[in-house]
């Protein structure tokens, strides 16, 4: 692997995902949650989140994508939702690795809305608000970061990089090795 910059640090990411699972047993109590993963990006915030969440909780997983092994998001969300789920007066939070333009998170959520939840939220572990198109509301949020193309924890560039342990900010040396 080819070095990148920290920009979120392991013990950073542990320490936030403590308080966000805190706030969502605090909102949750007593009651049962879904939380659907948005694979693949969410996949280690959420096993990391569901694990500090002091409740009940039940897991899904769904899977979208709009940037097809690219650095931008191709501002078309393809979306693999399997159409049995049904979330009719069920307490949904969705887990999402990045929020960026928005476009694949307002396909979801309007997928889900679809199925009349009892209630719905967002909760993403990144937050990038500068390239926004589409508006999201966030209930939880890990962190808010500048225009930089990150992986690590769970994001990757081309399948790569999603093994590390912290948020790195990926060289464009590196992504222009990959085009070429």
């Amino acid at each position: 692997m080819s070095p990148m910059r920290t920009l979120i640090s392991e013990p950073e990411i542990k320490d936030r995902v403590r308080q966000i699972g805190a706030e969502i047993s605090e909102d949750y109590n007593a009651r049962t949650p879904t939380l659907v993963c948005v694979l693949k990006g969410a996949l280690i915030f959420f096993a990391d989140l569901i694990r500090v969440i002091t409740l009940d909780v039940n897991c899904e997983f769904v899977q979208t994508s709009s940037y097809h092994d690219k650095t931008l998001s191709s501002g078309e969300a393809k979306l693999v939702f399997n159409s049995k789920l049904n979330f009719k007066n069920i307490d949904v939070i969705i887990i999402e690795d990045i929020i960026d333009t928005g476009i694949s998170l307002t396909s979801l959520i309007a997928e889900i809305q679809r199925t009349i939840p009892a209630s719905l939220k967002v909760c993403s572990l990144l937050n990038k608000p500068s390239r926004r198109i589409k508006p999201v509301q966030i209930d939880y949020l890990g962190f808010e970061i500048e225009n930089h193309f990150v992986v690590g924890y769970g994001l990757d560039h081309a399948q790569k990089y999603r093994n590390l342990p912290y948020i790195a900010i990926l060289d464009p040396n590196e992504i222009r090795e990959q085009i070429i």
